[in-house]
């Protein structure tokens, strides 16, 4: 369940969508819909919210999104390399001019030295070219790092939109 803050913010994401006149795709592994809900809650979200992907598996990334399987094997599913295939894949995938995807590690087993519980990548793209990732690396048990990575997958949106050039 959403809390208030994931709320607003959802209402702020929607806000600056609906003001540019696109519409959001979302490709989730770690957070499984848990942006998708927080989006759907907002009253209106069907006019800037065009569909989520839940790809938590690998065969999911390959199938709904186009993920190669190639960059499973060779980076990983929580990757830079796969969260920007993600994106890319989940505009490919849908009528949306901006996606997000989030693949992560919410604990609190699968962590490792290299890729420890609360990593995440981000990847934004638009239908214009553009792509965008980032790492962040979250702490708390399974709910605060999902909750944080859904609140950082908003927070990118929102500063693709304030993007004059897009």
């Amino acid at each position: 369940m959403a809390d208030d803050t994931l709320l607003n913010l959802s209402a702020q994401l929607g806000a600056a969508l609906k003001q540019r006149g696109w519409t959001l795709a979302l490709a989730e592994s770690c957070t499984g819909g848990m942006a998708a809900q927080c989006v759907t809650a907002i009253p209106g979200s069907s006019v800037w919210f065009e569909r989520g992907f839940i790809t938590y598996s690998n065969e999911a990334k390959v199938e709904m999104l186009g993920v190669a399987e190639a960059t499973l094997q060779q980076f990983g599913a929580v990757s830079e390399q796969t969260a920007r295939e993600m994106a890319v894949g989940a505009l490919q995938h849908s009528h949306a001019r901006v996606a997000a995807a989030i693949t992560g590690i919410a604990g609190p087993d699968g962590g490792t030295a290299a890729k420890p519980v609360g990593m995440v990548w981000f990847a934004w793209a638009t239908k214009n070219g553009l792509l965008r990732s980032e790492i962040r690396c979250f702490s708390g048990d399974r709910k605060a790092i999902r909750r944080q990575a859904v609140e950082a997958v908003f927070q990118g949106v929102i500063q693709l939109t304030l993007c004059t050039d897009l």
